[in-house]
């Protein structure tokens, strides 16, 4: 399986940092059918956490943040990534901007346990459309 590159939207929501504030934010968009296509959740400071969501349907989660109160900051655009897992999989990727002068400035990744792995790629947004092309997006 060779990888699969995708542009995905992303926003941004800041929480309290307590309890139950992301299974709150999740379970309401799980209720309304809002697939995610990648999650993270960090935080900022001692009182808030800023969770970062990846709607496979941007319009489904605009819908359920107004209905819900949900503050969405962005849209704002990254590349997601997925493959079978080896060793040196993202080097060819991560050349190809290399070779353009493109900096990756934050990336995010996981496997899956059973050979496949996601990786989320952020370049700047002065880039994005240069790196899509790179990429072949």
């Amino acid at each position: 399986m060779t990888a699969t590159i995708r542009r995905v939207t992303y926003f941004h929501v800041e929480v309290e940092d307590k309890p139950g504030e992301s299974y709150w934010a999740l379970s309401h968009l799980a209720a309304s059918e809002v697939n995610l296509l990648a999650f993270s959740s960090i935080p900022m400071g001692p009182t808030h956490t800023h969770l970062t969501l990846f709607p496979e349907d941007v319009e489904s989660l605009a819908r359920i943040a107004e209905k819900t109160g949900l503050v969405l900051s962005g849209p704002q655009h990254a590349f997601l990534i997925q493959g079978a897992d080896k060793v040196g999989a993202l080097v060819d990727i991560h050349q190809k901007l290399f070779n353009v002068k493109i900096n990756v400035y934050a990336s995010s990744g996981v496997t899956d346990g059973r050979g496949g792995f996601g990786y989320i790629l952020y370049v700047r947004a002065q880039d994005f459309e240069e790196a899509a092309s790179v990429l072949g997006v």
